[in-house]
């Protein structure tokens, strides 16, 4: 992994552990259910530039290196199946049904 990569990667996740942690206190003290969506989305956000970062790295290194072995179609068929985890690529997940 590049350092550059690294680094930004643990910063962003190390603030991500502490703004979680006041979600956990949000829900925890009740607070106004909207109020704590917005802080999730944030969360979210925040974990979304996480893979972007990763992903670039692996573009950088990784995949550089496989394409130069040859090796493309297999890294190609790893990058796909690793994608459908992002759900910028994928789209938004099930809806939730109404409990009763």
């Amino acid at each position: 992994m590049k350092e550059v990569h690294k680094r930004d990667s643990l910063n962003r996740l190390k603030t991500v552990r502490g703004h979680l942690e006041s979600v956990i206190r949000m829900v925890e003290e009740e607070r106004y259910c909207p109020d704590i969506m917005k802080q999730v989305s944030a969360l979210q956000g925040s974990l979304e530039r996480v893979n972007r970062i990763l992903l670039q790295n692996h573009l950088e290194t990784c995949v550089t290196h496989a394409v130069s072995e040859g090796r493309t179609a297999e890294i190609v068929d790893e990058l796909m199946e690793t994608m459908k985890y992002t759900a910028a690529v994928t789209g938004p997940g099930p809806t939730l049904e109404a409990t009763p």
